[in-house]
């Protein structure tokens, strides 16, 4: 470490949020430290996004051999090499991480330390035993998966979204214990690689976050593809003998066999050690770093964004929200992060996307819902993958305040829609734009095509339209 005896910005946590911030800092000419206790990178490159979509293409790959019949192609046999699918997960991680590490943060001009960090006062912070100071702070620690409390969980060794990609062996009982994005993710790879998979989810339908219908959709994929849905039901016991294979006994009184065990159940903020209190950041009754609008915290020289805030744990949010909070930091402004169009995508097959307001929303608030199925998207029907759709919440005149996408890449459609939500656009904008056809986009054309009919045909619109083709044709006569 240099002798630096006074940082501008000193970030705490080298994830997504983390390195943005950092970035961000030293791209204003001011002087950063980063500090991370573990790997740059996060959770984003060696636990989640990238080795969960990794393991996801294996699993699609697997499948379409199997399922190709129906397009005229035969498969005799599909054979998986789990242990190769793995290597192709770390190669991956491997493969990105460049981008990430001490060595691309120095060349920006950030110093990076490795070491567990925490505040010795409200200006000064301590790492490996050295004091720091810094005009201004951010917290980046990020979140750890939360672990079920059940009896019986102390004898068995628990997958968690962080140990998961330590597997080498293909589980042949697998329970997947939450029915959010990560476990039907997972639950559905696992079961298009081989393994038999129940997943087990206390609610009485999975992506519960979602509109009904695209839940609905994707249970009905995981049903297709093998995997055992027990929904409204939970665990109350475990028993094992070699703390991986043994028994669950659930709600109902019934019992499952697993060989192995996977926690996707939520995730809960990294603030232990850090000393918080000391420096007067408040957290909130879940243990989250409250941040203002602004992402400032309690202690007006300390900012925090990504995981640990408790705003939307995705790695985009973690990334813009940090960029907000560094740049606040350094020039003194005044940006808030926008909650309204947060993209969110679960990469099941199909995939699911959403933005903006949503269906449970919008029917109470007048707003319309305007829907293409994919049964007419031209696209989707020379791939035979019609089992999906494109919505739109729009208001009478015609603005996008949300919608929902059910598809094979339905997170690139997602994009589009998330623009028009953020930048107040209607379904004109998008209805008046050429869209390259076909492609699964045109769904959402369609869909802004129908609602712009919907307007043109009702109200003063009508008249006027009806008014300009009587002008017309007599004019013509």
């Amino acid at each position: 470490m240099s002798e630096t005896n006074e940082w501008d910005l000193v970030v705490i946590g080298g994830g997504t949020a983390g390195l943005v911030a950092s970035r961000t800092a030293a791209s204003f000419g001011s002087s950063a430290l980063l500090i991370e206790d573990n790997r740059l990178g996060g959770d984003c490159l060696w636990t989640g996004c990238v080795p969960s979509k990794s393991l996801i293409a294996a699993a699609d790959a697997a499948t379409t051999a199997r399922s190709s019949a129906r397009l005229g192609v035969s498969a005799s046999h599909v054979v998986v090499d789990f242990a190769q699918v793995m290597a192709h997960v770390h190669d991956a991680m491997h493969e990105i991480a460049p981008v990430d590490s001490a060595e691309s943060l120095e060349r920006d001009n950030i110093e990076v330390v490795l070491g567990r960090a925490r505040f010795t006062g409200p200006d000064t912070v301590d790492v490996n035993g050295r004091e720091l100071r810094f005009r201004q702070a951010l917290i980046a620690t990020g979140a750890t998966p939360a672990l079920p409390v059940i009896p019986g969980t102390d004898a068995v060794d628990l997958l968690t979204s962080e140990t998961f990609w330590d597997l080498r062996t293909l589980p042949e009982r697998l329970v997947v214990l939450g029915g959010g994005a990560i476990g039907c993710e997972i639950a559905q790879a696992m079961a298009r690689l081989g393994s038999a998979v129940t997943l087990v989810h206390r609610g009485p339908r999975i992506l519960s976050k979602e509109d009904e219908r695209a839940s609905t959709i994707i249970q009905a994929a995981l049903l297709a593809d093998g995997v055992d849905v027990r929904t409204t039901s939970t665990v109350t016991g475990v028993s094992s003998a070699d703390r991986r294979s043994g028994t669950l006994t659930l709600s109902d009184g019934s019992t499952l066999a697993f060989d192995r065990v996977l926690a996707a159940l939520g995730r809960r903020s990294n603030t232990t050690g850090l000393d918080l209190q000391r420096v007067g950041v408040r957290l909130d009754s879940y243990g989250n770093v409250l941040v203002s609008s602004r992402l400032r915290t309690s202690n007006p020289r300390i900012w925090a964004a990504g995981d640990v805030t408790g705003l939307p744990q995705f790695t985009h949010t973690a990334g813009v929200n940090a960029s907000v909070a560094a740049t606040n930091a350094i020039l003194g402004l005044t940006r808030s992060f926008d909650t309204a169009a947060i993209p969110r995508v679960t990469f099941t097959h199909p995939e699911v996307g959403a933005v903006g307001l949503q269906t449970q929303d919008a029917a109470t608030r007048g707003y319309r819902i305007v829907t293409r199925d994919h049964q007419h998207v031209d696209r989707a029907v020379t791939e035979a993958q019609t089992d999906g759709y494109t919505q739109l919440v729009v208001d009478k005149r015609g603005r996008v305040l949300g919608g929902t996408v059910v598809g094979p890449r339905a997170g690139e459609t997602l994009g589009e829609i998330s623009l028009a939500v953020k930048n107040r656009l209607t379904t004109s904008d998008i209805a008046g734009t050429t869209h390259a056809y076909p492609t699964y986009n045109d769904g959402l054309w369609n869909v802004a095509v129908a609602d712009v009919r919907h307007r043109l045909g009702s109200g003063l619109v009508l008249t006027a339209t009806r008014t300009l083709r009587r002008l017309r044709s007599a004019r013509l006569r």
